[in-house]
């Protein structure tokens, strides 16, 4: 791989897909293909084999997926096990079968088993029950994988799958229902600071503890993985960091200037207790992230307030 490569991003629109669009840029590369959902349903095969017929690209990154909280997930899982199958399958087969060099799936942390042993290693993979409110979103993500190592073993083709930790950063989903842990809780604090109220309130106990990772950690690490891992199947990309939800929402609060309480309702479902990922694969190739958890907050922050809008 190299800058004349032509790297198609798919998803280059949501957090983690324009983060890798903004590194490969940075790096270089002159030849990065974008398509919007308008210009290319990832959804529509005829669409997603016309595309790859015509644009003939190298490598591919699969970012777009459909993405949402807890609450989405628990609501709208025919959405999410339909939808993303349907994009892989179809992004998947067009790569193969257009020749495409080097394809990356992006995954997810939640189709680890709920109860996993700490730190979560890549074999940990369909050991045990996963968390009930994200089981469609988390199944699909699961066949993803499942198919790029299909396509390894039975037709040779090079496809790999990067599992990130809880990813958050420019670019992030502010949906009052559909974002993820970080972003929602950016909101609440943002709102709640410029409406100066007396307190916010946090779902759960705050004990579960969870690894953040920045998103222009992860593009670098997926950009790096590009270039250099050889290994096929998964591998983890982590921060190595942990923080508990209470202690997020404390630093959310600093970071964010608001000057009320917190409150934690403990009547609101907690999730996964413990999500930490084995990073050795990855550190032993050479990759470290940049970004501490309350640096990356902090940009991530400036971001939302120099755009003067919430993205929902």
């Amino acid at each position: 791989m190299d800058e004349n490569s032509r790297v198609y991003v798919a998803g280059h629109t949501g957090m983690v897909g324009s983060a890798i669009t903004r590194r490969l840029s940075d790096l270089g590369y002159s030849n990065i293909i974008t398509q919007s959902h308008a210009e290319l349903p990832l959804d529509n095969v005829a669409a997603v084999t016309e595309f790859f017929s015509d644009a003939r690209p190298d490598f591919v990154v699969l970012a777009a997926a459909k993405v949402g909280g807890i609450v989405a997930n628990a609501t709208r899982g025919a959405d999410f096990i339909r939808e993303n199958l349907q994009i892989q399958t179809n992004v998947i087969d067009a790569a193969y079968r257009s020749g495409v060099r080097r394809l990356l799936f992006l995954g997810s942390s939640c189709i680890y088993p709920k109860f996993a042993e700490q730190p979560i290693v890549e074999e940990s993979l369909l050991t045990g029950p996963l968390e009930e409110t994200n089981l469609p979103y988390a199944v699909a993500k699961i066949a993803g994988k499942v198919m790029c190592d299909a396509y390894a073993k039975q037709y040779g083709f090079d496809a790999f799958t990067v599992m990130p930790s809880n990813v958050y950063g420019i670019g992030d989903n502010f949906h009052p229902e559909h974002s993820h842990v970080v972003a929602g809780m950016m909101r609440r604090f943002h709102e709640a600071k410029l409406e100066r109220s007396a307190e916010v309130v946090v779902w759960g106990t705050g004990s579960p503890l969870r690894e953040l990772i920045d998103a222009d950690d992860l593009a670098d690490a997926c950009v790096f993985l590009l270039q250099n891992y050889v290994g096929g199947g998964m591998i983890n990309v982590g921060s190595g960091e942990e923080i508990s939800i209470r202690d997020l929402a404390l630093l959310m609060k600093s970071v964010v200037g608001f000057e009320g309480s917190v409150r934690f309702d403990a009547s609101r479902p907690d999730g996964t207790p413990r999500k930490i990922m084995d990073n050795s694969k990855l550190e032993a190739l050479g990759w470290r992230p940049k970004f501490t958890i309350e640096a990356g907050l902090k940009k991530m922050y400036t971001w939302l307030a120099e755009s003067e809008q919430l993205r929902v």
